[in-house]
């Protein structure tokens, strides 16, 4: 990729390819900043790009004069849409099984580098942060949302499960609100994202260009963004009362079966809204994703959920609904799956365990 086929001002920002051309990376003063430069796919992740990111970070790891590194998306639609899971699919259809599980265990290595790396990493969670959007930025030092932010994590309705390390963070999050967004894939704003731990801060997009020149001045994680900080209400605090009695908390989650009597019986529209997004996913990545989140709030680090999150990925693709729901909502784009189950009623407590071997 030449300069020439760089987006104008990302070449003048002084991006230049990395391994691919879908990865760019810069340099202004202290700051190294890694562009995600897939915009038509809103920048959703293949096995080329978690690699070149993970290059980009052992570069810089040992280099003293870089001491914060960004993580961007170009594009005006997001920072990443999550990872490349038609690609997936249709490697696992073809037979070739080191490709297809290859991706999801070097995205969690990149998950794993973030999380663990010794500078400081800012995320830019502008525009849409999902799936693999989530992993590549919610482990970083700082993430930084918008007014434009959209959180989601929607590998239900894909009978998969929301991965890359994200049911470490969910497990956690307020009272039921964790169990909520991981089982119904409801997308919700940058307030919202922060309230659940997903974010740190909100700032007006138009703000994000500051927090670069500061950061290429050498600031700390809270000089970077002091001052452009924006209040706002999350929509997910005024309705802990509903998601709490359906969803539960901690090691007292409901079964999927009583969390969806516990939805459609509630006097609140936005609770019914939630059981018709649940009857949609598949009932067996549900029920995955329920077991998963029991377990991750056991666990002491997102390093044993991300290996939680290999055996289960595997368990999804090979013997869950991944392959059709994929197909449904993505390839044939008919939105109507056929899942292995037809009710939470059918799923057995053994049928979850193998899952997970």
């Amino acid at each position: 990729m030449s300069t020439q086929e760089i987006p104008e001002e990302l070449a003048a920002a002084g991006f230049a390819p990395t391994s691919t051309p879908e990865v760019l990376a810069a340099r202004t003063g202290s700051l190294a900043r890694i562009m995600l430069n897939r915009p038509k796919a809103i920048n959703a992740l293949t096995t080329d790009m978690v690699d070149a990111v993970r290059e980009c970070l052992d570069a810089w790891r040992d280099d003293d004069s870089v001491t914060s590194v960004t993580i961007e998306g170009a594009g005006e639609r997001g920072l990443c849409a999550g990872g490349d899971v038609r690609g997936v699919r249709e490697a696992f259809l073809e037979g070739e099984h080191e490709r297809t599980f290859g991706f999801f265990e070097r995205e969690y290595r990149m998950n794993a580098a973030i999380a663990d790396y010794p500078k400081l990493v800012v995320s830019y969670q502008d525009g849409i942060v999902m799936g693999g959007g989530v992993g590549i930025s919610s482990y970083a030092g700082l993430r930084v949302a918008t007014e434009r932010t959209k959180v989601a994590m929607p590998e239900t309705i894909i009978g998969f499960f929301p991965d890359v390390g994200a049911l470490y963070l969910l497990s956690r999050a307020p009272g039921g609100t964790g169990a909520y967004l991981a089982l119904t894939g409801t997308t919700v704003d940058g307030h919202d994202s922060c309230y659940v731990a997903l974010s740190d801060v909100v700032i007006d997009s138009t703000s994000w260009p500051t927090v670069l020149e500061r950061l290429a001045d050498g600031a700390s994680r809270d000089d970077a963004v002091a001052g452009l900080t924006t209040n706002g209400n999350a929509s997910l605090e005024a309705n802990r009362a509903w998601i709490d009695d359906a969803f539960g908390a901690g090691e007292q989650l409901r079964t999927p079966s009583d969390v969806l009597a516990h939805l459609r019986d509630s006097d609140d529209d936005a609770a019914r809204e939630a059981a018709a997004l649940l009857v949609q996913r598949s009932p067996l990545s549900v029920a995955a994703t329920l077991e998963a989140l029991r377990r991750a709030a056991a666990m002491d680090s997102v390093h044993e959920v991300l290996e939680q999150d290999k055996r289960l990925a595997r368990g999804l693709v090979e013997h869950g609904d991944f392959v059709e729901g994929v197909r449904a909502q993505l390839v044939d784009k008919d939105r109507s799956p056929k899942w292995s189950q037809k009710s939470f009623d059918e799923i057995t407590d053994e049928q979850v365990a193998r899952l997970f071997a």
